[in-house]
C-alpha cells in the first residue's frame, strides 16, 4: 500500500501532534484517512462525518481536486498523491454596508 503525505492546516494541527503533515496509507483517500483516524481518531472526527464523507465546513483535496462526498473518497489515487485537507473560509464584507459607509 502506498504511503500518502497529508497535509494538516493550522487549526486541525493539535489533534495530529502539532504536525503540519503526516504520513498514512492508502489506495485511495477514504483509506488513507481511514489509516490517519487510527492513529489520529480525533482529527480525523474534524474532518469527517458519521457517514464518512468530509464535514460541511471542511474541504478535502487530492493535489488540485475537491472530493466532495463519500464517492469521490474512494476513487483510486494516483502515484505521489498529495492529500490537502483545508477548512472552509466564510465572510467578508456585506457590498450594502460598504456603500453605505461613502
Amino acid at each position: 500500500m502506498a504511503k500518502v503525505i497529508v497535509r494538516i492546516p493550522t487549526p486541525l494541527r493539535p489533534f495530529a501532534g502539532g504536525q503540519a503533515e503526516v504520513q498514512a496509507e492508502g489506495a485511495t483517500a477514504a483509506e488513507v484517512l481511514a489509516s490517519l483516524g487510527r492513529s489520529y481518531p480525533d482529527l480525523c472526527a474534524r474532518v469527517l462525518d458519521a457517514e464518512g464523507a468530509p464535514r460541511v465546513f471542511v474541504n478535502v483535496f487530492v493535489g488540485h481536486d475537491r472530493l466532495r462526498d463519500k464517492a469521490a473518497l474512494a476513487a483510486p489515487l494516483g502515484a505521489a498523491a498529495v492529500i490537502s485537507i483545508v477548512p472552509a473560509v466564510a465572510g467578508g464584507h456585506d457590498a450594502d454596508q460598504r456603500s453605505k459607509a461613502f
